[in-house]
């Protein structure tokens, strides 16, 4: 019951909150806050002290369930990170947006939603939660109604519907074939004998399940949705699409592959030779097209599309090692995007300028933003100590262990290919931010207003360093977090 409560309690009291007919805004952002805090508190105890709860049943093998696994108690906590850090931020940003009642009932919605992901117990849970995560996120992309904004959204939906299509095939494939009732179990649940003698149409219906849950990651060919609907969402719906929501189709593939199939079916057969080949395909795409981009939250969008595709390399490689760098790189990217992202949103309201050609001389005057969007760039660089560095060194570890040849070659040979892009599109942007030239006259650097340049308030600047600072932890201490996991 208590996950019951947990999910449910965002959703229904986040609209409500809006629905108040609340005069002064003071009220209305201390009752949000007041819904976050015990969503957290809830979701926390949840983490804790909840035991497993089924919803209803249609079967005694399909059922709608919760549980909890180490695996999704650190997916929640990162839920719960980026949702708390993106909330204070919108505090200041959302004054100059219109519909923020709105804005802030698909908030809590897709907060319930995100977390019903990350504690379903089994596929059919999780399929009809990431389908609800897509529901109440569209309209973070739809925000400001705009032509642009609705084609953003309408695009989103359908990807994220198609994809999610083609992720139920391999659900029914996979309890047409299996033993037990269907919970998630490390190493899958299977019945090989019952799939004997099927294994090639298996084949071609589990890769269209990674394929399909792939698409909410951007993952090659259907990651057309991401450089779309990033940029025209307001700033705290891309961090929260980009650095969490994003990574609903990555825990829908972990959970299928991992905790379904089993990595031993898949092993060595073409799916994994193929996976791996549209994830290293992906990478190299999305790093090569935020280079040539100049608009910031675009630049950011395809820089998400080849970074999550680091950890659909790392699952490809079908090994406990190559589990763990995808997961410590899911770790790593939600929160270093996340906070680039809220930079850039940072960037275009506050400072009026989009491009990322169009910052030089702006660490003079908001030296801690800089050094924030710094710090994240390094991280998603691959720069030691952050959890980028630690990631990627798993990863090329895992896949020159894990294959032979080319294939054992070409994997840490593309992450530093990527890497040296990260930097191009990424470390110009502080120099030019922090090192403008002789020539440079600072009574140019003006806000949006025409005022002078100062730092943002400490509400906005506040979550940047605590996601800078997760980033850090994460790089010191990540094989800790994932060794309670038991991969």
């Amino acid at each position: 019951m208590l996950y019951l409560i947990a999910l449910l309690f965002p959703i229904i009291f986040g609209p409500a909150v809006s629905a108040l007919r609340l005069n002064s805004p003071r009220t209305r952002y201390l009752s949000y806050g007041a819904v976050l805090l015990i969503t957290d508190a809830l979701a926390s105890l949840s983490l804790v002290f909840g035991s497993g709860m089924t919803l209803f049943a249609i079967s005694d093998r399909v059922r709608i369930s919760f549980s909890a696994d180490p695996l999704s108690r650190l997916t929640a906590v990162f839920v719960m990170l980026l949702y708390t850090a993106t909330f204070f931020y919108s505090v200041e940003y959302m004054k100059k947006e219109e519909r923020i009642p709105t804005f802030f009932s698909f908030y809590f919605v897709s907060f319930g939603a995100m977390l019903s992901v990350c504690f379903a117990d089994n596929l059919i849970s999780l399929y009809l939660c990431f389908e609800l995560a897509t529901l109440s996120t569209v309209p973070l992309v739809l925000h400001e109604l705009t032509k642009e904004a609705v084609r953003a959204g309408l695009k989103y939906l359908f990807y994220s519907m198609a994809g999610a299509l083609l992720g139920l095939l391999a659900v029914f494939f996979v309890y047409n074939y299996s033993s037990g009732d269907g919970s998630f179990v490390l190493g899958g649940f299977l019945d090989t004998r019952a799939a004997a003698g099927h294994e090639g149409v298996m084949l071609v219906m589990f890769f269209l399940g990674i394929i399909g849950f792939g698409t909410k990651a951007g993952m090659y060919p259907m990651h057309g949705w991401l450089p779309t609907a990033h940029p025209i969402a307001p700033a705290p719906g891309s961090a929260l699409l980009s650095g969490i929501i994003a990574k609903a189709g990555v825990i829908a593939v972990i959970r299928l592959v991992f905790y379904s199939i089993g990595a031993g079916f898949l092993r060595a057969t073409w799916v994994q030779y193929a996976w791996m080949g549209l994830a290293m395909l992906t990478i190299f795409v999305g790093s090569m097209m935020a280079f040539r981009e100049k608009h910031i939250k675009k630049r950011l969008a395809y820089s998400t599309v080849s970074q999550i595709s680091y950890i659909m390399l790392a699952l490809s490689l079908l090994t406990s090692d190559g589990l763990e760098g995808g997961v410590i790189h899911m770790m790593s990217h939600s929160v270093s995007k996340g906070c680039l992202f809220l930079v850039a949103g940072i960037f275009v309201t506050r400072v009026g300028r989009s491009r990322a050609d169009q910052l030089q001389g702006v660490g003079k005057a908001m030296p801690v933003t800089m050094w924030c969007f710094t710090i994240a760039s390094l991280s998603l660089i691959g720069i030691p100590p952050l959890g980028g560095f630690l990631s990627k060194w798993i990863i090329a570890g895992a896949a020159i262990e894990s294959q032979s040849g080319l294939l054992a070659v070409l994997p840490p040979a593309i992450l530093i290919i990527s890497a040296l892009l990260t930097a191009g599109y990424l470390l110009p942007i502080t120099v030019d931010a922090f090192f403008p030239g002789r020539d440079f006259d600072r009574n140019t650097l003006t806000d949006a207003d025409g005022h002078a340049l100062t730092e943002p308030p400490v509400s906005m600047t506040a979550p940047l360093i605590v996601l800078c600072l997760v980033a850090l932890a994460v790089g010191l201490f990540g094989t800790s977090v994932t060794g309670l996991l038991g991969f």
